[in-house]
C-alpha cells in the first residue's frame, strides 16, 4: 500500500457528540482489521496546549511519552487502539499560529504578506502530513475539534476542503451530528443534521460518511431521507445509538458497518473481517462481573467526571482483569477532616487520593490518607496522593511536626516534599515540569517487582515536587520504604509502608498507560487488594 489514506472527523450540532470515541472506534476496527493507524487531534483554541488550562476549562490533561501535554482525547485514543501517541498528535491553533509568526520574523515568508489561505492553511496541512512521514501507517486519523460553523474552526475545515482535492481517493470524511428524539411529538428529528452538513458544504466540504448519535434506532426511512438531503449513499448514513459503555461503540460501529464503508472510500482491501475477540471478551466480563468493590477517589475535581478521565478508566480495565465491577465513590478533599472521615470513608474497601496541584484541599487528602493507613485499608496515592502519604507518615509516626511540601508552605522546618533543583530557576508555567516517560530501577524482592514483574519500568510524569532525599534514612527507619529509584537524578519514585496489606504511593502517573488490551498493573493490584478486602 504505496499511500497513506486520511481519514477526517468532523463534528456538527452540538459539541461533546463523541468524535473522539468515533475516531477511536474506527482506529480499533482498522487496527483488528491489520491496518496501521495512528489518530491525532487538532483543537481550535489558542492556548499551546491543555498543560496550563484549568481542568474545569478541558478535564484531564494527558501526557504522552515524550512529554507533550495533551487533550484527554489522546487518552482515548491509546486505550482504545494500545498504540502511543506523542506530540505530533495534538496539534492546537495556538501551535499552528505561533509556527506561523516564528517563520515570519525569520524571513522565511521573504517578504509576503501572511495570511490565513495559504499560510496558515499549509501549516495545518503540513501538522496533519507530519505523521505520515514518522511512522509508515495506513491511515491517520484526524479529529477536528469543537463543532462545524464555529469561528475557531474554519481555518482547520478550509485545510480539509484543499486536502480533498490534493488527496483524492486517498482522504475520506466521516461527519458525526445528532438526530434528536422529541419526546412530545414522539419523533427522530433530522433538521438539525440536515443544517449542520449545509454548514459544512458551505466551507466546501462534503462529507463521505454521516454518523448519527441518536437515543432512537433511525429507520430505514430516516436513513434515506438524511442520505436525499446530504448527498451521500443510505449505505454511508451509520447510526450511533447510545450504548452501556464506550467500549461499545467499535461493535456497534462494526455491526454498522462504518469501517466498511470507510475502506470503500479510500479503495483499500476489505476482504479480511476483524479479530475483535479479545475486545468481545473484555466487554463480556465488563458486563458479567463476579461482584463488586467499593473504592474512594479523593480529589478536588470530582464535581466534573473528566477531571480524572484516565483514573476511571484504568480501574474499569482493573476490575474486568479482576473480573470484579469497582464501584468509584468521589470524595471533595476540601470536605473532608477528622470529625467525618470515617462517616465518609469507613466503607470503602480502597482509597486513591488522586493527583492534582495547588493548596486547596490538601488537609483533607492528608486526613483520609491517615485513616487509610490507621485502619489498614488499601491505599494508592499518585503523583500528589504520594507526597501527601510523604508528610502525613512524616507528621503522624516520625514526630515532624508542620512537615509539609514546600509548595504548601515555604517556610516550613520539615520540607519534606521539595522542588526540583533544576526547576528552582524557572519562571512562568507552561512545560516547565518534569514531563513525559522515565525510567525507575525498582528495589529486588520488593512487592512492586512482584507486580510489574520486571525491575525496571518507565512511567510517565507531570510535576515539580519530589520527596526529599534528606529525610531518606529517617523515613526508611521508620517504616516507609523507597522501593523505586530514578537512578539518573536519585528521585523517589515510589514508596510502600511496611507491614500495610496495599499502601503504595507513586510520583509518577500511570494511568496514562492504562489500556484494554493491557491494564496496568499497578492498577489490577491495587483492585485485587481492595476485592481481598472486601471479602474479608
Amino acid at each position: 500500500m504505496s499511500k497513506t489514506k486520511y481519514i477526517f472527523v468532523t463534528g456538527g450540532v452540538t459539541s461533546s457528540l463523541g468524535k473522539g470515541i468515533i475516531s477511536s472506534s474506527i482506529a480499533k476496527l482498522l487496527v483488528a482489521r491489520g491496518f496501521s493507524v495512528t489518530i491525532q487531534k487538532l483543537d481550535p483554541y489558542i492556548n499551546i496546549d491543555p498543560g496550563t488550562l484549568n481542568p474545569y476549562e478541558h478535564g484531564e490533561c494527558f501526557v504522552t511519552d515524550d512529554g507533550a501535554e495533551t487533550d484527554l482525547d489522546l487518552g482515548h485514543y491509546e486505550r482504545f487502539s494500545n498504540m502511543p501517541t506523542s506530540q505530533a498528535n495534538n496539534v492546537t491553533t495556538g501551535v499552528i499560529y505561533q509556527s506561523v509568526i516564528t517563520k515570519e520574523r525569520k524571513g522565511e515568508y521573504l517578504g509576503e504578506t501572511v495570511q490565513v489561505i495559504p499560510h496558515i492553511t499549509d501549516e495545518i496541512k503540513y501538522r496533519i502530513k507530519l505523521l505520515a512521514n514518522r511512522g509508515n501507517y495506513d491511515f491517520i486519523i484526524t479529529e477536528i475539534g469543537g463543532t462545524v460553523g464555529d469561528i475557531e474552526s474554519l481555518p482547520f475545515i478550509e485545510a480539509v476542503r484543499q486536502l480533498r482535492w490534493e488527496l483524492g481517493k486517498n482522504c475520506v470524511v466521516v461527519h458525526l451530528t445528532l438526530v434528536p428524539y422529541l419526546a412530545a411529538a414522539g419523533e427522530l428529528k433530522t433538521k438539525p443534521t440536515q443544517h449542520s452538513v449545509k454548514t459544512l458544504l458551505e466551507s466546501g466540504v462534503q462529507p463521505d460518511i454521516i454518523v448519527c448519535r441518536t437515543e432512537k434506532h433511525l429507520s430505514e426511512g430516516i436513513r434515506n431521507k438524511i442520505a436525499l438531503f446530504c448527498n451521500v449513499t443510505p449505505s454511508c448514513v451509520i447510526e450511533c445509538i447510545d450504548a452501556d459503555t464506550i467500549y461499545d461503540v467499535p461493535i456497534l460501529m462494526h455491526k454498522e458497518n462504518l469501517d466498511l464503508e470507510i475502506l470503500k472510500s479510500t479503495q483499500m482491501p476489505c476482504d479480511k473481517e476483524p479479530d475483535l475477540r479479545d475486545w468481545e471478551k473484555f466487554i463480556y466480563t465488563l458486563k458479567h462481573p463476579s461482584g463488586e468493590v467499593s473504592i474512594g477517589l479523593i480529589g478536588k475535581y470530582v464535581e466534573l467526571k473528566d477531571a480524572y478521565k484516565s483514573i476511571t478508566e484504568s480501574f474499569i480495565h482493573a476490575g474486568t482483569a479482576n473480573e470484579v465491577r469497582v464501584k468509584l465513590q468521589t470524595f471533595h478533599s476540601e470536605f473532608i477532616n477528622d470529625s467525618n472521615v470515617k462517616e465518609k470513608l469507613g466503607n470503602l474497601d480502597g482509597i486513591l487520593v488522586a493527583p492534582g496541584f495547588g493548596e486547596r484541599g490538601i488537609e483533607g487528602k492528608i486526613t483520609a490518607i491517615r485513616f487509610a493507613r490507621e485502619h489498614k485499608i488499601p491505599f494508592f496515592g499518585i503523583c500528589l496522593g504520594m507526597q501527601c502519604a510523604v508528610i502525613e507518615f512524616g507528621r503522624n509516626i516520625l514526630g515532624l511536626k508542620g512537615a509539609h511540601s514546600t509548595e504548601f508552605d515555604k517556610s516550613t522546618h520539615y520540607p519534606v516534599i521539595d522542588m526540583m533543583e533544576m526547576q528552582k530557576k524557572i519562571s512562568g508555567l507552561g512545560g516547565t515540569m518534569r514531563l513525559g516517560a522515565y525510567p525507575c530501577r525498582l528495589s529486588p524482592g520488593s512487592r512492586l517487582v512482584e507486580i510489574y514483574q520486571a525491575e525496571t519500568i518507565s512511567e510517565r510524569h507531570r510535576h515539580r515536587y519530589e520527596f526529599n532525599n534528606e529525610y531518606l534514612e529517617l523515613y526508611r527507619n521508620g517504616g516507609m520504604i523507597p522501593v523505586g529509584l530514578n537512578e539518573k537524578d536519585n528521585l523517589i519514585e515510589i514508596i510502600e509502608l511496611k507491614g500495610h496489606p496495599w499502601f503504595i504511593g507513586v510520583q509518577f502517573l500511570p494511568e496514562f498507560k492504562s489500556t484494554v488490551a493491557h491494564p496496568h498493573p499497578l492498577f489490577v493490584s491495587f483492585v485485587k487488594a481492595a476485592k481481598e478486602n472486601h471479602n474479608k
